[in-house]
């Protein structure tokens, strides 16, 4: 009820991921065809987690995704 006063929609949906699966692999497995290590603006060990969430949460110095490396 509290989401409802508040009036915040919440909106949910699947894909059809085993649909896609054949012809999506090749391209994740070819390299990066579709440019997705671009995404990726940060790396850092497991250690730093923490700033790695408040950079990210603050976006930080152009903090996008935060990769944490174990």
């Amino acid at each position: 009820m509290e989401l409802f006063d508040k009036g915040v929609q919440i909106r949910m949906g699947q894909t059809h991921v085993k649909r896609w699966v054949d012809e999506i692999m090749p391209l994740l497995l070819d390299g990066d065809p579709l440019g997705t290590e671009d995404l990726v603006t940060h790396r850092l060990p497991l250690e730093q987690a923490p700033q790695g969430y408040q950079a990210f949460q603050r976006k930080e110095d152009g903090a996008i995704k935060v990769v944490l490396r174990p």
